[in-house]
């Protein structure tokens, strides 16, 4: 190979991973701060209680929030597809308009969340607490 493209090829490589995820604004998340819009791509946010956070519109595609205590929470709009959300608590969180496809809420806690206009295709909600979740509950009741 010409060293030019060996060199172009060891860029991508190297900033691919950079342009995947913002790691300053995870670490922000993770901190507790408010992050609308940003991009939480494979993000560890298991096991961390961010009650009442304005998370809408972020791109949180595979991220980790098993155990998570997410109440309150806005996702409005969020991408949350192939979320591992398990065991975690969503109560009174607001998911509508979110792309749930292919996510994992296995034994979650989903007591009022608002749910019109999400993307549940795929949503593996087996054994997950949904009662006076909005709109959704129905589909999300017949996928699990």
């Amino acid at each position: 190979m010409k060293p030019a493209v060996l060199i172009a090829a060891a860029a991508l490589l190297v900033a691919g991973p950079a342009a995947a995820q913002n790691a300053s604004q995870i670490a922000s998340v993770r901190g507790g701060a408010n992050c609308a819009g940003c991009n939480l791509f494979q993000a560890e946010l298991g096991n961390l209680t961010l009650k009442n956070k304005n998370l809408s519109r972020a791109r949180l595609r595979q991220a980790e929030m098993s155990t998570a205590i997410m109440n309150g929470t806005n996702f409005s709009g969020a991408d949350m597809r192939d979320v591992n959300a398990y065991g975690a608590l969503f109560t009174n969180a607001n998911l509508t308009g979110a792309d749930l496809t292919n996510a994992t809420f296995v034994g979650a806690y989903l007591q009022g969340a608002r749910l019109v206009g999400a993307n549940c295709a795929g949503t593996n909600f087996a054994g997950a607490e949904m009662d006076r979740a909005r709109e959704a509950e129905s589909k999300a009741k017949a996928l699990k």
